[in-house]
């Protein structure tokens, strides 16, 4: 018998992995059910989804799928947990508390753009206590490491944006901003911003390089202090970057997420950019982006967590046509332009699949497996592969140079069987599929070929 002591420590060399996240909004009236679009999501490389809302059956729908979810506080709502932490844990335990630990919730997002979204009727302090509330409530709960909360804010809490190197947050909003950062250095949560090259291109056409908006190489921008920037999304993370130190807060660890980033496949009329063509060049390079875990010229070696806008067009959704279609899907489930979500050894050997698409071998039902997630790189997996197949007692003949599973001999799919053996051996609860965040819970077989992925 293996001392628990051991295996504990073993499994704590696994660190948490984030790939590529994506927005789900449901401001339409013809989405598919959020059990389905749950399935779907499994099959593809998206291993974090952003919502507005603490919706009960998205919640309920993303349960043991190995998938990590950011629920909000709508702005509504940010007075009434501002009040204490009473409030607030109230408020957690009506929308949050009953889905968890099934569902791995990751973080809360208190409002969304809350700062600039109505500043005539919004006072910022609530949203400062709401947060240090909220926190409050989750530290007492034991969750405050778990669950991190943050804010995410619009481009516009910036007095300017170019160039970085001397970007502040406007001055009306340096008191709040002080606050905000403080909080988050203290508690180890991202800064979210959500940043638009599109809307900057729209309104400077003239002025900016559409290849560069599109996050292709340019010649490259040059700013004052040497940095060079060969696309616009850089350049607006390192004007927040800039625009946190300039707080005082350069010597802290702040790291910061792209809450939201995006470009529409339509428009009203004078909106030229947006079409299919350009959405599909921005998002897929945008996805690259996320997955390629460099930094940006002003902090190279600083990865950048990104959260695609949107999964879907929203028909019901404000404003002008554009910001109803910034999803990778139409509400019935079609693709509005091809961008490539598919991953191996997800759940669907790498096919390249949509909402509306047939997919054999997904269904929910007591079949269930445990695979590494697409993101978890090798020096991650290593650690995992040596445990199952060792301590962890798994049989892992099957992955040798003679056994059915060896091909593709790559460490991530040999560590996905040696992860699945061991969750089926003991029991197949959640807990034996997490691996420090790296498992995936999924409900569709990943056996391939002769390859056969064993099940209770």
């Amino acid at each position: 018998m293996v001392p628990l002591s051991v295996i504990l420590s073993i499994l704590s060399l696994v660190g948490h992995v984030h790939g590529v996240g994506i927005n789900y909004g449901t401001l339409g009236n013809n989405l598919p059910p959020p059990k389905k679009v749950a399935q779907l999501l499994q099959s593809t490389l998206i291993d974090s989804v952003k919502i507005y809302d603490t919706n009960p059956a998205i919640l309920e729908a993303f349960s043991n799928t190995g998938i990590d979810l950011i629920v909000a506080v709508e702005n509504h709502h940010v007075a009434n947990i501002s009040s204490d932490t009473t409030a607030a844990d109230t408020w957690f335990t009506n929308h949050v508390l009953p889905f968890i630990p099934a569902t791995s919730v990751v973080g809360i997002a208190v409002g969304n753009e809350y700062l600039t979204a109505n500043p005539d009727q919004l006072e910022a302090n609530l949203l400062v206590r709401g947060m240090q509330n909220l926190h409050g409530a989750l530290v007492a709960r034991g969750l405050g490491r778990k669950i991190k909360v943050t804010t995410p804010h619009s481009m516009a809490v910036l007095a300017s944006s170019f160039p970085p190197s001397t970007s502040t947050f406007a001055t009306n909003l340096v008191p709040t901003m002080t606050d905000i950062v403080g909080f988050l250095a203290d508690i180890g949560a991202p800064f979210m911003i959500n940043a638009y090259p599109y809307f900057a291109y729209r309104d400077n056409p003239g002025k900016i390089d559409l290849e560069y908006a599109l996050l292709g190489n340019t010649s490259g921008v040059h700013d004052p202090k040497g940095y060079v920037y060969s696309n616009m999304l850089d350049a607006q993370i390192d004007s927040v970057r800039s625009a946190i130190s300039a707080l005082g807060f350069g010597n802290r660890r702040v790291d910061i997420t792209v809450s939201e980033s995006g470009w529409p496949s339509k428009g009203d009329q004078g909106e030229v950019a947006a079409t299919p063509e350009n959405a599909r060049t921005y998002n897929t390079r945008l996805i690259q982006r996320g997955n390629s875990n460099k930094g940006t010229p002003m902090r190279p070696k600083d990865k950048i967590e990104l959260f695609v806008f949107a999964l879907f067009n929203e028909n019901k959704k404000a404003g002008g046509a554009s910001e109803r279609n910034f999803g990778l899907f139409n509400g019935d489930g079609s693709k509005v332009y091809d961008v490539d979500l598919s991953c191996q050894f997800c759940s669907n050997d790498g096919a390249k699949l949509g909402f509306g698409e047939k997919i054999s071998g997904l269904s929910r039902g007591p079949s269930v497996w445990c695979v590494a997630k697409p993101h978890a790189e090798d020096d991650v997996l290593q650690p995992v592969l040596d445990f199952c197949c060792g301590a962890g007692g798994v049989d892992c003949r099957e992955i040798s140079e003679s056994g059915d599973c060896f091909g593709p001999d790559k460490l991530h799919a040999h560590a996905s069987y040696a992860m699945n053996a061991y969750y089926q051996m003991h029991g197949r609860n959640y807990w034996n599929c997490d691996f420090k965040g790296t498992g995936l819970v999924t409900f569709g077989d990943p056996s391939y070929g002769t390859c056969h992925y064993p099940q209770q």
